[in-house]
This record gives structure tokens, sequence and C-alpha cells, in this order.
């Protein structure tokens, strides 16, 4: 907390004094967040532009151009490293520190003029079989800020890049030209499509435990260290996906000056997928808690077996104590103590109750 306070109380300072025209070149030569930069660049009816690396001089140029924005890429900047992009871009104080800490849900706010959105990435960890220790579904981290005139990505973890998709837009400029909102969306829809990808990886877990369950009818108590594993792997995913809904179903419905007209159509399709997947993760839960009880069903009943199986060879065996325990005991006036046949005839009587009572437990399915 003793470090918050300060950084805090300096993120408030510089949004009270934010700018909002250009920036000089001396500022530009100050700002410390050149070192966390992935890309950098000022796109301006669609198309790329040729421009500094540096933040503040690359907002500088866009804002002397009309129509142009930035779009600056950071992979986990420091707090004195994004408190320098907050000062140069207005950024309010409390997403920015959302954006340093991570572990968020994801979420949408409105700052004014900013919006800050926070997604979820998630990638599905190959592995060749599944253990009680297996990490099924990796999660990450991307939160965007955007401006009328500038997209900022924070990404957090080692996956989900954004390199590709940039090119990817660079390569459609009548989409960039509707402004950041269109860079927004696409973000979104990679995450959701990678949401897809997951589920159905984790699908073809989820059919390799239950083929194991219902192959052994005995059940397996060591089944069930990896079902609930998997299960918590899918709750992981689950609170990716599910707190999404809201925050597009915001950008596709309310009307806002930084969502173009246009995109909002494409936030609801984005909205649908999400929806696909969040019933694909609840079905797969409801699964997941099926296969559990089967195969606790499967153990119980095994063991209900094995104790009819130890009561009714108890059962056998009480015969011959009970008749040797009799004899035993040395009394003079024994049944056919002296008898030459006695000793046969006690052993024919044993085995004879023996068959008996094994005969009418195979019979009754104990045996």
């Amino acid at each position: 907390m003793t470090m918050i306070r300060p950084l805090r109380a300096a993120f408030e300072l510089a949004w009270r004094h934010r700018p909002v025209g250009t920036v000089s070149a001396a500022a530009a030569a100050e700002t410390p967040a050149a070192a966390a930069v992935v890309d950098c660049a000022v796109y301006r009816d669609g198309l790329r532009r040729p421009a500094p690396r540096d933040p503040a001089a690359a907002i500088g140029q866009a804002r002397r151009r009309r129509g142009a924005f930035v779009w600056i890429g950071l992979h986990e900047p420091t707090e004195e490293e994004l408190a320098g992009v907050a000062e140069q871009f207005g950024l309010h104080p409390l997403a920015v520190e959302d954006a340093v800490h991570a572990h968020q849900r994801p979420k949408l706010e409105r700052y004014d003029d900013t919006l800050f959105m926070v997604l979820k990435t998630v990638r599905y960890v190959d592995h060749h079989e599944l253990t009680a220790t297996s990490e099924v579904v990796e999660t990450g981290e991307v939160m965007v800020f955007v401006g009328a005139d500038f997209v900022i990505t924070v990404r957090h973890g080692e996956h989900g890049a954004l390199g590709a998709l940039r090119r990817s837009l660079e390569e459609r400029p009548a989409r960039l030209a509707k402004g950041p909102s269109a860079v927004l969306h696409a973000i979104a829809d990679q995450v959701v499509d990678h949401y897809l990808e997951v589920a159905a990886a984790v699908r073809d877990d989820i059919d390799d435990i239950e083929s194991a369950v219902f192959a052994d009818t005995r059940g397996s108590a060591a089944q069930v260290g990896r079902i609930y594993q998997l299960k918590r792997e899918v709750l992981e995913l689950k609170r990716a996906v599910a707190p999404l809904d809201r925050p597009l179903q915001q950008l596709s419905e309310a009307s806002s000056g930084l969502v173009h007209p246009e995109i909002r159509s494409y936030f609801r399709d984005v909205a649908d997928h999400l929806n696909r997947v969040a019933d694909q993760v609840t079905g797969y839960d409801a699964l997941i808690d099926s296969i559990l009880q089967a195969n606790l069903a499967q153990v119980q009943a095994t063991q209900n077996e094995d104790m009819r199986r130890i009561t009714a060879w108890a059962a056998i065996i009480a015969v011959p104590t009970m008749v040797c325990g009799v004899y035993g005991m040395n009394f003079e006036h024994m049944p056919e103590l002296r008898w030459r046949f006695g000793y046969p005839l006690v052993l024919v009587v044993i085995v004879t109750a023996i068959v008996l009572i094994h005969r009418g437990f195979r019979r009754n399915g104990w045996l």
C-alpha cells in the first residue's frame, strides 16, 4: 500500500493536468514508456503512416492530422512506464492502476472521453495425458484504452500477442478507417475466437475422461483427481468467458461517440459468439459433474460388492470354525468321540455345509 499511494497521487496529478494538444519534442524525449512498447503506429484513412516509436511523439503527430489515431502496444509495463503514458494521454488513475496490477475481471468502464476494457485471454496447454496436476487452460489479460485519437493495449502474460492481429487489420484499411473502436472490436473478436478454440480442445479432454471412467465399470478412485483438476480448469475458462457478456452488450447497444455506429453491429456478432462459448462451458461444467458422480457411484458399487464377498466368505469360514471350536473344548463325552469314522464324518459334514452355503451365496450373486 505504501507504494500504491504515491503512484495514485502521481496519476491523479497527471489526470488534472493532462495534455489536450500536441506534445513537444522535449516531453517526448522524456517519456519512459519506450522500453515497454511492442509497437507504435499512426493510422490515417486506414493506412499506417511513418511514426516515431515513442508514444508521446506519436500522439503529437496524430493530433496534428485530422482523422488520424495512434495505436500503442505495451507488454507488462512497469508502474513508471505506464505512469508516463497516462500523463501523455490523460488516462484516469484508477484505470491505470488496474492495468498495472492486472488480475482483473473482464469489464468495460468509461472515464470521461476514454473507454477502458479488460479482456481475459486464454490458451490451451498441450499435454500428453491429463493428470491430477495438469494445467489445461492458461489465462492472461489484455487491457485496452480507447480515446478519440488513440488506442493503448496493455498485455499481461506470454500469450495473446496482437502483432498478427495488427498486420491483419493493416491489410483492411476500410475497417481501420473507422477509428480506434475498430481496433477494440478486432481485439475482442480475436479473444472470443480463442475461447472457441480452447473450448473445443477442452471438450476432447472431457471425452477422454468420460471414456476412461465408463470403460472401467468397477470405477477408480484415481480418476477423481483427474476429473476434479479438469473441473477447475473449466471453471478458469468460465471466469474468463462469463463476465465479458455485459461489456459486449454495452458496446453493441449504447450510443457512444467513441464507438463507430457501424462497429456496434460487429460487437453484436462477437457477443453472439461469446454466448455460444458460454453455453458450451456451462454444459462442460455440468457434464464433468455427471462424470464425477458416475465415477463415485462406480467406486461405491465396487466397495459394496467387495463387502458382500467378504461377508459371504466370512459366513463360509464360520462353519468349520464353529465345529472345530466345539471339538476343541476337550469334553469327555463328545459325539462319536470313540467311533472309528467319527473324524471323517465331521469333515464330511463341514465340507457339505460349506458347499451348500457357497452355492446359496453364488445363487444370490454374492460370490
